[in-house]
């Protein structure tokens, strides 16, 4: 309306300027007409009071004397999409606590739709405001071309109305502003809606099938009565009709529990004394043949002292060297005698020989812990037999040094080469490094050995001659390839040994001397 109102406003104006242009053709021809030229050309100054109280696009009108003026504003005025907004979530706020999940889910459809409604109206009012754009700029341009065309007073009036439309221009880009944050809002509004009626039919149909399963349940457990009722019902008819048998029989079972109660007990005290007897006879015995043994033992080897013209000498426990002296004059010398040792585990059980121990010095290895060691010496045709007093004991500190070692994933030791291939060899300090897979001898970047557990391998304590037997390690890592290790002390030899045969079991291999 607005945009007419203006259109015959200019028409109107544009016929006035006619006018004049032909009074003022017309005076050159005629001179009389220039005092009624003179009172025709001149125009009123366009008034420039326009209001911008309202939020939305003003409408305008031709009052007296070609000016414009306001419309009157209605009286009832629309609230605004933020306010209808307001208002429906505090509405949902206030009754949520009240309202059931069905009322709650077809509230939120309904402001979902109503969110959908006000989308749409937002798109409309945006191609409404385009087209205000638009005719705003064409009307602009006719403006431009007529002060083009002005002079004078009139330049003045078009300039003002170029000024008034360029404010209406800044008003309808403010009020888009305006229009897009509502339209942000209103469509938040309708994601949270959305969200919130899924969740809602959601918790329906979740409380839907939990009514129903509770119906089911209630339903089976009436059934599961109903049975129970009709059985206990059927065993009372049975029960009336069976009393006097039922009775008897009562009868019968309670004379039973009682010759039980009378009788029972008293046997099984009786097994308990007896079985008492024989366990401190058991024990008694038991005690009496290992001190026989004791005593037999101790006459044999006393006797076979007196007899045996050789003794062993050191401690027997792991780290130590077992050596073997000649304990009176009439002994040969040790070094012309035929040796070889033997571990078993008992004195009385069978023996198996330990192959290359052939010296008269021994160093126990861990496999030879909590086993008697014994050494068979045959001088001048005549076989003597010594042998340790009892098992061989672990070395203290030992069983802990495995455990930190096994924490890690690979373990190295300081070792020097003190044979290859059984000959002698002078060499550094080497790094012999024990795997989970593999073990290997290196000294900087340069490798002696290395191999994977194979049945090929063998690894023990040294069982020939060495300068420090209980140092001194055997390991063949192929066929070919041999090496004598001597390491910083007996807890490291002794550890090394543990954790390859450990390792080597798990990789189902095992670790043995030569021809065991």
């Amino acid at each position: 309306m607005m945009f007419s109102q203006a259109s015959c406003f200019w028409e109107e104006r544009l016929r006035n300027q006619k006018t004049k242009d032909k009074i003022v053709t017309m005076s050159k021809v005629c001179p009389e007409m220039e005092e009624q030229r003179v009172c025709v050309a001149v125009v009123e100054p366009i008034s420039a009071d326009v209001s911008f109280a309202s939020n939305h696009f003003p409408s305008y009108k031709l009052g007296p004397d070609d000016q414009i003026v306001d419309e009157p504003e209605e009286d009832e005025k629309a609230p605004s999409v933020k306010d209808v907004v307001d208002k429906e979530t505090g509405d949902l706020s206030d009754q949520h606590k009240r309202l059931s999940v069905r009322d709650l889910a077809c509230k939120f459809d309904k402001n979902l739709a109503a969110a959908v409604k006000l989308v749409d109206e937002a798109k409309l009012n945006e191609v409404t405001s385009l087209d205000g754009h638009v005719m705003l700029k064409k009307l602009r341009d006719a403006l431009e071309s007529m002060r083009s065309r002005m002079d004078g007073r009139n330049r003045e009036a078009v300039e003002k109305v170029i000024s008034m439309v360029e404010a209406l221009a800044v008003k309808l880009t403010q009020n888009e502003g305006e229009l897009i944050q509502e339209k942000f809002e209103v469509k938040k509004l309708a994601s949270f809606l959305k969200q919130a009626s899924e969740d809602a039919k959601k918790l329906v149909n979740q409380e839907k099938s939990f009514a129903c399963a509770e119906i089911e349940s209630a339903r089976a457990l009436v059934m599961k009565l109903g049975g129970a009722f009709e059985e206990q019902e059927l065993c009372s008819k049975a029960s009336r009709s069976q009393g006097p048998n039922v009775e008897m029989l009562v009868e019968e079972v309670q004379e039973a529990r009682r010759i039980r109660r009378m009788h029972q007990p008293t046997k099984v005290m009786g097994m308990q004394h007896e079985l008492h007897d024989i366990k401190s006879q058991i024990q008694e015995k038991s005690a009496y043949s290992v001190k026989l043994q004791r005593e037999i033992a101790i006459i044999k080897r006393a006797e076979g002292s007196k007899s045996c013209p050789y003794v062993l000498d050191g401690a027997q426990s792991l780290g130590s060297c077992l050596r073997i002296r000649a304990s009176s004059d009439s002994a040969s010398d040790i070094s012309t005698c035929s040796i070889q040792w033997y571990r078993a585990a008992s004195e009385s059980s069978r023996r198996e020989a330990i192959s290359g121990a052939n010296g008269s010095v021994y160093a126990p290895e861990p496999f030879d812990v909590s086993r008697v060691i014994q050494a068979d010496i045959l001088s001048n045709g005549q076989k003597f037999t010594v042998t340790t007093d009892g098992p061989i004991n672990t070395a203290s500190g030992l069983q802990s040094r495995v455990e930190s070692l096994l924490r890690k994933s690979n373990s190295e030791f300081t070792v020097i080469i003190s044979q290859m291939n059984g000959q002698d060899h002078a060499s550094r300090s080497h790094v012999f490094t024990v795997g989970k897979t593999r073990i290997k001898l290196s000294r900087g970047w340069i490798t002696k050995a290395r191999d994977i557990y194979s049945t090929s391998m063998q690894l023990c304590g040294v069982r020939g001659n060495a300068n420090v037997p209980a140092k001194a390690l055997f390991w063949q890592p192929r066929k070919g390839l041999t090496f004598l290790l001597t390491f910083e002390s007996e807890q490291e030899r002794n550890a090394a040994i543990v954790l390859s045969r450990k390792y080597a079991y798990d990789c189902n291999v095992t670790l043995v001397g030569p021809d065991d």
